[in-house]
């Protein structure tokens, strides 16, 4: 592979973007070659904030219940959740049908989309996550602006002719919001701008683009 190569494997890795047969090779690669090993440390020290994107969420009430009645055929138990038989004894395969079972009766859901904001000399700045209409940004390598100036986020749907504003970019490189009017998508540009004190006096993007990156669905989700 190339340098270039090796250190998108590292990013996708860290990310957990990668098939099971791709990471499953990638963590093989770590123990024997010191170097990569290196670009995977580097990268999740550089995508760290990935971790504020995602706030904790318990599972739904009666999970483990319905897991059990699903595998075994039995009522869910009232109290505990343990199985009544010893599973290694089963085999593989009556487990994997049931969880198959278990998630086939599940509605499915959406997953998340992700960029990474890449400035014009492809370095990573930004993070980008979407999910249930919610865009998520966090600074992989905080950046500061020239005095008096602001960073302005904004997304471009496909077929949009102009950009919708998502709010000003913190100091912290953190932010989370909801736009009104228009959904996260596949394809959907986000770029930041440089702006005046209090963003765009006009709606629209008036300053140079300092970073930008399309959402795609995260691989295999």
């Amino acid at each position: 592979m190339s340098p270039q190569e090796r250190d998108e494997l590292a990013a996708e890795y860290v990310l957990g973007t990668l098939e099971a047969r791709e990471a499953e090779a990638a963590r093989a690669l770590m123990v024997g070659d010191a170097g990569f090993a290196a670009l995977v440390a580097e990268w999740e020290r550089r995508l760290a904030p990935l971790l504020a994107l995602a706030p904790p969420e318990a599972p739904p009430p009666g999970l483990w219940a319905r897991i059990e009645a699903t595998l075994s055929g039995a009522a869910p138990a009232r109290a505990g959740w343990r199985f009544p038989w010893p599973v290694f004894g089963l085999g593989a395969s009556a487990v994997a049908a049931g969880l198959a079972a278990f998630i086939l009766l599940r509605p499915p859901t959406p997953g998340p989309l992700m960029t990474v904001l890449l400035t014009s000399q492809d370095q990573s700045a930004f993070l980008v996550e979407a999910e249930r209409g919610e865009i998520r940004l966090a600074a992989v390598n905080p950046r500061g602006v020239e005095a008096g100036r602001v960073m302005q986020l904004w997304a471009l749907p496909q077929g949009a002719t102009a950009p919708t504003s998502l709010g000003l970019v913190p100091e912290s490189g953190r932010l989370s919001v909801t736009p009104r009017g228009i959904r996260p998508e596949p394809g959907m540009l986000i770029e930041i701008t440089l702006e005046p004190p209090g963003g765009s006096p006009t709606g629209r993007p008036t300053g140079p683009i300092l970073f930008i990156g399309r959402l795609a669905a995260a691989r295999g989700s």
